[in-house]
Protein backbone atom coordinates (compact mmCIF):
# COMPACT_ATOMS: atom_id res chain seq x y z
CA UNK A 1 0.00 0.00 0.00
CA UNK A 2 1.29 3.14 -1.13
CA UNK A 3 1.46 6.01 1.62
CA UNK A 4 -0.22 9.65 1.22
CA UNK A 5 2.05 12.50 0.46
CA UNK A 6 2.90 14.27 3.79
CA UNK A 7 3.86 17.54 3.88
CA UNK A 8 7.60 17.44 5.33
CA UNK A 9 6.80 20.09 7.91
CA UNK A 10 3.89 18.07 9.23
CA UNK A 11 6.09 15.43 9.65
CA UNK A 12 8.42 17.43 11.18
CA UNK A 13 6.27 18.34 13.20
CA UNK A 14 4.46 14.86 14.01
CA UNK A 15 7.59 14.08 15.47
CA UNK A 16 8.45 16.62 18.50
CA UNK A 17 6.53 16.08 21.59
CA UNK A 18 6.68 17.45 25.11
CA UNK A 19 9.40 17.90 27.28
CA UNK A 20 9.17 15.43 30.69
CA UNK A 21 8.64 16.88 33.52
CA UNK A 22 11.48 17.11 36.09
CA UNK A 23 11.40 13.84 38.04
CA UNK A 24 11.33 14.70 41.86
CA UNK A 25 13.34 13.16 44.87
CA UNK A 26 10.64 10.03 45.09
CA UNK A 27 10.57 9.43 41.21
CA UNK A 28 14.05 8.66 40.63
CA UNK A 29 14.65 5.54 39.36
CA UNK A 30 17.38 2.91 40.29
CA UNK A 31 20.16 2.77 37.41
CA UNK A 32 22.94 0.69 36.15
CA UNK A 33 25.22 2.66 34.30
CA UNK A 34 27.08 -0.30 31.64
CA UNK A 35 30.18 0.72 29.94
CA UNK A 36 31.88 -1.16 27.57
CA UNK A 37 36.04 -0.67 27.54
CA UNK A 38 38.12 -2.47 25.46
CA UNK A 39 42.28 -0.97 25.61
CA UNK A 40 40.66 2.64 26.46
CA UNK A 41 42.89 3.41 29.33
CA UNK A 42 43.65 6.70 28.77
CA UNK A 43 39.50 7.30 28.88
CA UNK A 44 38.45 5.66 31.99
CA UNK A 45 39.54 8.86 34.34
CA UNK A 46 37.58 11.45 32.31
CA UNK A 47 34.76 9.23 32.36
CA UNK A 48 34.13 7.76 35.96
CA UNK A 49 35.15 11.56 37.39
CA UNK A 50 32.25 13.00 35.90
CA UNK A 51 29.85 10.33 36.84
CA UNK A 52 30.88 10.39 40.54
CA UNK A 53 29.89 14.32 40.12
CA UNK A 54 26.24 13.70 38.53
CA UNK A 55 23.70 15.08 40.31
CA UNK A 56 21.89 11.79 40.87
CA UNK A 57 21.61 10.03 44.97
CA UNK A 58 24.74 7.39 45.22
CA UNK A 59 22.76 4.99 46.61
CA UNK A 60 20.28 4.92 43.81
CA UNK A 61 23.16 4.36 40.71
CA UNK A 62 25.48 2.18 39.89
CA UNK A 63 28.34 1.64 37.25
CA UNK A 64 29.24 -1.38 35.31
CA UNK A 65 32.76 -2.07 33.45
CA UNK A 66 32.57 -4.77 31.10
CA UNK A 67 36.32 -5.24 29.60
CA UNK A 68 36.71 -7.07 26.40
CA UNK A 69 40.17 -8.49 27.00
CA UNK A 70 41.95 -5.14 26.80
CA UNK A 71 45.77 -5.82 26.89
CA UNK A 72 46.09 -1.92 27.78
CA UNK A 73 46.21 -1.96 31.94
CA UNK A 74 42.70 -0.91 31.78
CA UNK A 75 41.50 -3.69 34.34
CA UNK A 76 44.46 -2.35 36.93
CA UNK A 77 43.53 1.11 36.11
CA UNK A 78 39.68 0.34 37.10
CA UNK A 79 40.64 -1.85 40.30
CA UNK A 80 43.05 0.22 42.09
CA UNK A 81 41.64 3.83 40.86
CA UNK A 82 37.69 3.21 40.51
CA UNK A 83 36.98 0.42 42.88
CA UNK A 84 33.64 1.86 43.08
CA UNK A 85 32.97 0.51 39.77
CA UNK A 86 32.01 -2.84 39.63
CA UNK A 87 34.43 -4.93 37.44
CA UNK A 88 33.46 -7.55 34.84
CA UNK A 89 36.40 -9.10 32.73
CA UNK A 90 36.14 -10.67 29.66
CA UNK A 91 39.41 -12.84 28.41
CA UNK A 92 38.58 -11.61 24.91
CA UNK A 93 36.74 -9.00 22.76
CA UNK A 94 33.02 -10.18 22.90
CA UNK A 95 32.10 -6.94 20.85
CA UNK A 96 30.16 -4.14 21.84
CA UNK A 97 26.74 -6.04 21.72
CA UNK A 98 27.37 -8.71 23.90
CA UNK A 99 29.36 -7.21 25.99
CA UNK A 100 26.25 -4.63 27.06
CA UNK A 101 24.10 -7.68 27.22
CA UNK A 102 26.27 -9.43 29.69
CA UNK A 103 26.45 -6.12 31.84
CA UNK A 104 22.87 -5.55 31.37
CA UNK A 105 22.84 -9.33 32.61
CA UNK A 106 25.35 -8.39 35.75
CA UNK A 107 23.38 -5.51 36.72
CA UNK A 108 19.99 -7.48 36.50
CA UNK A 109 21.30 -9.70 39.31
CA UNK A 110 22.65 -7.06 41.32
CA UNK A 111 21.77 -5.89 44.71
CA UNK A 112 20.65 -2.47 43.44
CA UNK A 113 17.66 -4.29 41.14
CA UNK A 114 18.00 -1.46 38.55
CA UNK A 115 14.56 -0.34 36.91
CA UNK A 116 16.62 1.64 34.16
CA UNK A 117 19.66 0.55 32.35
CA UNK A 118 21.62 3.32 30.71
CA UNK A 119 24.30 2.32 28.24
CA UNK A 120 27.46 4.86 27.72
CA UNK A 121 30.11 4.86 25.92
CA UNK A 122 33.51 5.23 27.46
CA UNK A 123 35.24 7.98 25.75
CA UNK A 124 32.38 10.33 26.52
CA UNK A 125 31.76 12.83 29.81
CA UNK A 126 28.72 13.91 31.01
CA UNK A 127 27.14 17.17 32.62
CA UNK A 128 25.65 16.99 36.77
CA UNK A 129 22.16 16.37 35.40
CA UNK A 130 22.94 13.92 32.39
CA UNK A 131 21.60 10.80 34.48
CA UNK A 132 18.33 12.74 35.98
CA UNK A 133 17.08 14.19 32.42
CA UNK A 134 18.03 11.05 30.58
CA UNK A 135 16.05 8.56 32.62
CA UNK A 136 12.56 10.98 33.01
CA UNK A 137 11.31 9.97 29.89
CA UNK A 138 11.85 6.10 30.43
CA UNK A 139 10.17 7.02 34.68
CA UNK A 140 7.29 8.95 32.80
CA UNK A 141 6.21 6.03 30.40
CA UNK A 142 6.56 8.62 27.63
CA UNK A 143 9.16 6.43 25.88
CA UNK A 144 10.83 2.63 26.20
CA UNK A 145 14.21 4.40 25.74
CA UNK A 146 15.71 7.73 25.39
CA UNK A 147 18.87 9.09 24.18
CA UNK A 148 20.90 12.28 24.81
CA UNK A 149 22.78 15.39 23.10
CA UNK A 150 25.73 14.00 22.26
CA UNK A 151 28.29 16.97 22.06
CA UNK A 152 31.93 16.89 20.46
CA UNK A 153 34.86 17.04 23.43
CA UNK A 154 34.96 20.84 23.22
CA UNK A 155 31.39 21.10 22.90
CA UNK A 156 31.36 23.65 20.28
CA UNK A 157 29.81 20.98 17.67
CA UNK A 158 26.92 18.30 17.88
CA UNK A 159 27.83 14.20 17.36
CA UNK A 160 24.08 13.63 17.63
CA UNK A 161 20.62 15.04 18.22
CA UNK A 162 18.47 12.18 17.03
CA UNK A 163 19.23 9.31 14.94
CA UNK A 164 17.05 8.17 11.67
CA UNK A 165 18.55 6.27 8.51
CA UNK A 166 18.06 6.06 4.91
CA UNK A 167 15.98 3.26 3.23
CA UNK A 168 18.58 0.65 2.92
CA UNK A 169 19.92 1.22 6.75
CA UNK A 170 22.38 3.27 6.51
CA UNK A 171 22.24 5.31 9.96
CA UNK A 172 22.17 8.75 10.28
CA UNK A 173 22.88 11.05 13.24
CA UNK A 174 20.85 14.60 13.30
CA UNK A 175 23.03 17.01 13.88
CA UNK A 176 26.40 15.89 12.88
CA UNK A 177 28.83 18.49 12.82
CA UNK A 178 26.66 21.01 13.77
CA UNK A 179 27.07 23.76 16.01
CA UNK A 180 24.15 23.93 18.77
CA UNK A 181 20.81 25.54 17.60
CA UNK A 182 17.77 26.17 19.43
CA UNK A 183 16.15 23.47 16.84
CA UNK A 184 18.37 20.86 18.30
CA UNK A 185 17.14 21.71 22.16
CA UNK A 186 13.48 20.43 21.36
CA UNK A 187 12.49 17.22 22.36
CA UNK A 188 11.63 14.75 19.69
CA UNK A 189 10.48 10.91 18.68
CA UNK A 190 13.93 9.20 17.19
CA UNK A 191 14.09 6.17 15.51
CA UNK A 192 16.68 4.78 17.31
CA UNK A 193 18.93 5.48 20.68
CA UNK A 194 22.53 6.14 20.24
CA UNK A 195 24.28 3.26 21.72
CA UNK A 196 26.76 5.35 23.00
CA UNK A 197 24.12 7.32 25.47
CA UNK A 198 21.06 5.86 26.21
CA UNK A 199 18.95 4.43 28.47
CA UNK A 200 16.18 1.97 28.41
CA UNK A 201 13.81 0.26 30.30
CA UNK A 202 15.06 -3.02 32.13
CA UNK A 203 12.28 -5.01 31.53
CA UNK A 204 11.91 -3.86 28.03
CA UNK A 205 15.29 -4.23 27.27
CA UNK A 206 15.12 -7.79 28.11
CA UNK A 207 11.79 -8.35 26.37
CA UNK A 208 12.67 -6.73 23.36
CA UNK A 209 15.81 -8.71 23.09
CA UNK A 210 18.74 -6.34 23.90
CA UNK A 211 21.05 -5.66 21.55
CA UNK A 212 21.70 -8.62 18.67
CA UNK A 213 24.87 -10.10 19.27
CA UNK A 214 25.27 -11.20 15.63
CA UNK A 215 25.61 -7.48 14.74
CA UNK A 216 29.02 -7.44 17.31
CA UNK A 217 29.29 -3.83 16.87
CA UNK A 218 27.67 -1.06 14.55
CA UNK A 219 24.30 -0.93 14.30
CA UNK A 220 23.29 -2.85 17.18
CA UNK A 221 21.55 0.62 18.29
CA UNK A 222 19.95 1.41 15.18
CA UNK A 223 18.06 -2.07 15.20
CA UNK A 224 17.39 -2.10 18.65
CA UNK A 225 15.83 0.84 18.48
CA UNK A 226 13.69 0.35 14.89
CA UNK A 227 12.35 -3.56 16.86
CA UNK A 228 11.80 -1.34 20.07
CA UNK A 229 8.79 0.86 17.77
CA UNK A 230 7.81 -2.75 15.53
CA UNK A 231 6.99 -3.99 19.23
CA UNK A 232 5.00 -1.28 19.53
CA UNK A 233 7.19 1.27 21.59
CA UNK A 234 8.51 4.61 21.29
CA UNK A 235 12.53 6.13 21.80
CA UNK A 236 12.72 9.95 22.38
CA UNK A 237 15.71 12.28 22.22
CA UNK A 238 16.24 14.04 25.46
CA UNK A 239 18.31 17.08 24.80
CA UNK A 240 19.12 18.70 28.28
CA UNK A 241 20.32 15.72 29.14
CA UNK A 242 24.26 16.10 27.29
CA UNK A 243 27.19 14.42 26.84
CA UNK A 244 30.28 15.35 25.40
CA UNK A 245 31.92 12.71 23.19
CA UNK A 246 35.43 11.91 21.52
CA UNK A 247 34.03 10.78 18.03
CA UNK A 248 35.43 7.09 16.66
CA UNK A 249 38.40 7.29 19.32
CA UNK A 250 38.74 3.23 19.82
CA UNK A 251 37.23 2.43 16.10
CA UNK A 252 40.18 4.69 14.73
CA UNK A 253 42.52 2.11 15.93
CA UNK A 254 41.00 -0.84 14.17
CA UNK A 255 41.91 -1.89 10.12
CA UNK A 256 39.06 -0.35 7.93
CA UNK A 257 38.19 -3.29 5.82
CA UNK A 258 37.32 -5.15 9.52
CA UNK A 259 35.44 -2.02 10.26
CA UNK A 260 34.00 -1.92 6.76
CA UNK A 261 32.15 -5.27 6.86
CA UNK A 262 30.24 -4.65 10.20
CA UNK A 263 29.10 -1.06 8.69
CA UNK A 264 27.92 -2.79 5.39
CA UNK A 265 26.33 -6.56 6.51
CA UNK A 266 24.72 -4.35 9.83
CA UNK A 267 22.24 -2.30 7.99
CA UNK A 268 21.50 -4.73 5.56
CA UNK A 269 20.97 -7.20 8.69
CA UNK A 270 18.50 -4.41 10.38
CA UNK A 271 16.85 -3.94 6.90
CA UNK A 272 16.04 -7.81 6.57
CA UNK A 273 14.63 -8.28 10.02
CA UNK A 274 12.52 -5.34 10.44
CA UNK A 275 10.66 -4.10 8.05
CA UNK A 276 7.39 -5.32 7.24
CA UNK A 277 7.09 -7.74 4.23
CA UNK A 278 5.44 -5.21 1.48
CA UNK A 279 8.34 -2.51 1.84
CA UNK A 280 11.46 -5.56 1.93
CA UNK A 281 10.02 -6.61 -0.86
CA UNK A 282 10.45 -3.64 -2.58
CA UNK A 283 13.31 -2.19 -0.59
CA UNK A 284 15.65 -5.63 -0.71
CA UNK A 285 16.55 -5.45 -4.70
CA UNK A 286 18.05 -1.66 -4.50
CA UNK A 287 19.82 -2.66 -1.59
CA UNK A 288 21.44 -5.50 -2.41
CA UNK A 289 22.00 -3.80 -5.78
CA UNK A 290 23.40 -0.69 -4.09
CA UNK A 291 26.01 -2.73 -1.80
CA UNK A 292 27.10 -4.75 -5.25
CA UNK A 293 28.15 -1.26 -6.73
CA UNK A 294 29.49 0.04 -3.68
CA UNK A 295 31.78 -2.91 -3.78
CA UNK A 296 32.80 -2.68 -7.45
CA UNK A 297 33.63 1.19 -6.62
CA UNK A 298 35.72 -0.33 -3.63
CA UNK A 299 37.44 -3.24 -5.46
CA UNK A 300 40.61 -1.53 -6.88
CA UNK A 301 40.09 -4.17 -9.92
CA UNK A 302 42.38 -1.70 -12.29
CA UNK A 303 42.09 -2.70 -16.25
CA UNK A 304 38.89 -4.11 -17.02
CA UNK A 305 39.73 -4.68 -20.69
CA UNK A 306 41.12 -7.79 -19.87
CA UNK A 307 37.98 -9.39 -19.20
CA UNK A 308 36.00 -7.84 -22.28
CA UNK A 309 35.71 -10.55 -25.71
CA UNK A 310 34.80 -7.32 -27.36
CA UNK A 311 38.90 -6.33 -26.82
CA UNK A 312 40.11 -9.20 -27.93
CA UNK A 313 41.76 -8.08 -31.42
CA UNK A 314 43.01 -12.27 -32.51
CA UNK A 315 42.46 -15.42 -31.20
CA UNK A 316 46.06 -16.45 -32.89
CA UNK A 317 47.07 -19.52 -34.28
CA UNK A 318 46.88 -22.72 -31.08
CA UNK A 319 49.88 -24.69 -31.25
CA UNK A 320 51.15 -27.00 -29.09
CA UNK A 321 52.70 -24.66 -26.85
CA UNK A 322 49.20 -23.05 -26.43
CA UNK A 323 47.15 -26.03 -25.65
CA UNK A 324 49.91 -27.02 -23.53
CA UNK A 325 49.59 -23.49 -21.57
CA UNK A 326 45.51 -23.65 -21.49
CA UNK A 327 45.92 -27.24 -19.64
CA UNK A 328 48.23 -25.68 -17.28
CA UNK A 329 46.07 -22.43 -16.24
CA UNK A 330 43.18 -24.43 -15.86
CA UNK A 331 45.15 -26.27 -12.66
CA UNK A 332 46.49 -23.06 -11.52
CA UNK A 333 44.07 -20.13 -9.11
CA UNK A 334 44.62 -17.47 -11.07
CA UNK A 335 43.07 -13.90 -10.11
CA UNK A 336 43.71 -10.82 -10.04
CA UNK A 337 44.48 -8.11 -6.36
CA UNK A 338 40.82 -6.55 -5.01
CA UNK A 339 40.92 -4.08 -2.26
CA UNK A 340 40.47 -5.35 1.03
CA UNK A 341 37.80 -2.75 1.60
CA UNK A 342 35.73 -4.24 -1.74
CA UNK A 343 36.46 -7.71 -0.49
CA UNK A 344 34.85 -6.48 3.09
CA UNK A 345 31.66 -5.63 0.98
CA UNK A 346 31.18 -8.90 -0.39
CA UNK A 347 31.82 -10.84 2.94
CA UNK A 348 29.48 -8.56 4.50
CA UNK A 349 27.05 -9.02 2.06
CA UNK A 350 27.65 -13.02 2.08
CA UNK A 351 27.03 -13.05 5.91
CA UNK A 352 23.48 -12.24 4.81
CA UNK A 353 23.01 -14.12 1.76
CA UNK A 354 25.19 -17.07 2.71
CA UNK A 355 22.17 -17.49 5.37
CA UNK A 356 19.26 -16.89 4.40
CA UNK A 357 17.33 -19.12 6.13
CA UNK A 358 18.77 -18.35 9.53
CA UNK A 359 18.32 -14.16 8.48
CA UNK A 360 14.51 -15.34 7.83
CA UNK A 361 14.08 -17.45 11.07
CA UNK A 362 15.46 -14.01 12.97
CA UNK A 363 13.06 -11.95 11.06
CA UNK A 364 9.72 -14.19 11.78
CA UNK A 365 10.52 -14.19 15.49
CA UNK A 366 10.26 -9.76 15.50
CA UNK A 367 7.56 -9.86 12.61
CA UNK A 368 5.02 -12.38 14.93
CA UNK A 369 5.31 -9.59 17.38
CA UNK A 370 4.87 -6.82 15.32
CA UNK A 371 2.60 -4.16 16.86
CA UNK A 372 2.87 -1.05 14.54
CA UNK A 373 3.05 -0.13 10.97
CA UNK A 374 5.80 0.52 9.05
CA UNK A 375 3.73 3.77 8.20
CA UNK A 376 4.06 4.84 11.28
CA UNK A 377 7.51 4.32 11.45
CA UNK A 378 9.18 5.33 8.09
CA UNK A 379 8.76 9.24 8.97
CA UNK A 380 11.38 8.27 11.46
CA UNK A 381 13.62 8.04 9.02
CA UNK A 382 14.60 11.73 8.56
CA UNK A 383 16.24 11.00 5.30
CA UNK A 384 15.22 7.86 3.63
CA UNK A 385 16.27 8.79 0.16
CA UNK A 386 20.01 9.88 1.18
CA UNK A 387 22.55 8.84 -1.04
CA UNK A 388 25.68 7.51 0.50
CA UNK A 389 27.86 7.76 -2.29
CA UNK A 390 28.92 10.72 -4.52
CA UNK A 391 30.35 8.72 -7.68
CA UNK A 392 28.11 9.44 -10.67
CA UNK A 393 27.21 5.36 -11.86
CA UNK A 394 26.24 4.68 -8.02
CA UNK A 395 23.76 7.91 -7.78
CA UNK A 396 22.57 7.14 -11.30
CA UNK A 397 21.96 3.28 -9.73
CA UNK A 398 20.29 5.20 -6.67
CA UNK A 399 18.00 7.39 -8.59
CA UNK A 400 17.09 4.14 -10.96
CA UNK A 401 16.37 1.91 -8.21
CA UNK A 402 14.02 4.97 -6.33
CA UNK A 403 11.77 5.63 -9.55
CA UNK A 404 12.05 1.74 -10.80
CA UNK A 405 10.74 0.47 -7.54
CA UNK A 406 8.36 2.80 -6.26
CA UNK A 407 10.77 4.08 -3.49
CA UNK A 408 10.08 7.69 -4.50
CA UNK A 409 6.50 6.96 -3.88
CA UNK A 410 6.81 5.35 -0.84
CA UNK A 411 9.04 7.55 0.74
CA UNK A 412 7.58 10.73 -0.50
CA UNK A 413 7.44 13.99 2.14
CA UNK A 414 9.38 11.89 4.90
CA UNK A 415 12.59 13.61 4.29
CA UNK A 416 12.48 16.24 7.33
CA UNK A 417 13.51 19.74 6.79
CA UNK A 418 17.34 19.15 8.65
CA UNK A 419 20.45 19.21 6.10
CA UNK A 420 23.13 18.65 9.04
CA UNK A 421 23.60 14.71 8.97
CA UNK A 422 26.24 12.09 9.29
CA UNK A 423 26.45 8.58 8.85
Amino acid sequence: MLMSRPDPEEVERSLIVERSEPLAAAELPRVSIIILNWNGRHHLEPCFSTLRRLDYPEDLFEVVLVDNGSDDGSQQEARTKHSWVKLVENDSNVGFSAGCNQGARVAAESDLDPEVLVFLNNDIHVDEGFLRELVAPVVRKEAVAATAKMMSWDGKVLNSAAGGMNFHGIGIQRGYLAEPHERYDQPRKTLFACGGAMAMDRDAYFDIGGFDEEFFAYYEDVDLGWRSWVHGHEVRYAPSAVCYHHHSSTSGRVPMERLRLLQVRNPQLACVKNYDDENLRRVLPALLGLAVRRAFINSDLGDLERYRIESMETLGAEGLGSKLFRKLRKNVRTHDSVGRVGVADLVGMNDLLGRWDHWMERRKAIQDRRRRPDSEILPLFLRPMWCIEGEPAYQELHDGFADFLGLNELFSGLTTMDEEVGG
